[in-house]
């Protein structure tokens, strides 16, 4: 059984106005994925992505694709210790990064 991880993305480009988030939502589900995707004031998309190992590394992958009007300059990740688990995969409202 392969174990479940949970990675926080933030994806750099022209990935607003083009349907990254409505794609990565659905790419996400594809991939039986939980958590959420959401643009970030300062012109990145942000998201959480919880599932088995390869499907999250599957995920991180087509995301540097992205949709076709997308042009993804880079991807950053790291792994997180979800102190919740996710019912499906949403789209949340734009908000700033949180620092802390």
């Amino acid at each position: 059984m392969t174990a479940i991880t949970t990675l926080h993305l933030l994806i750099t480009g022209r990935v607003q106005g083009v349907g990254y988030r409505a794609w990565v939502q659905r790419t996400a589900r594809k991939l039986s994925l939980t958590g959420w995707v959401r643009n970030l004031t300062d012109g990145r998309v942000e998201a959480v992505a919880q599932g088995h190992a390869d499907a999250v590394n599957k995920l991180i992958a087509d995301c540097h694709a992205g949709p076709p009007l997308a042009r993804v300059t880079s991807v950053d990740t790291k792994p997180i210790t979800a102190s919740e688990t996710f019912n499906g995969f949403e789209q949340r409202d734009t908000a700033e990064l949180n620092k802390a």
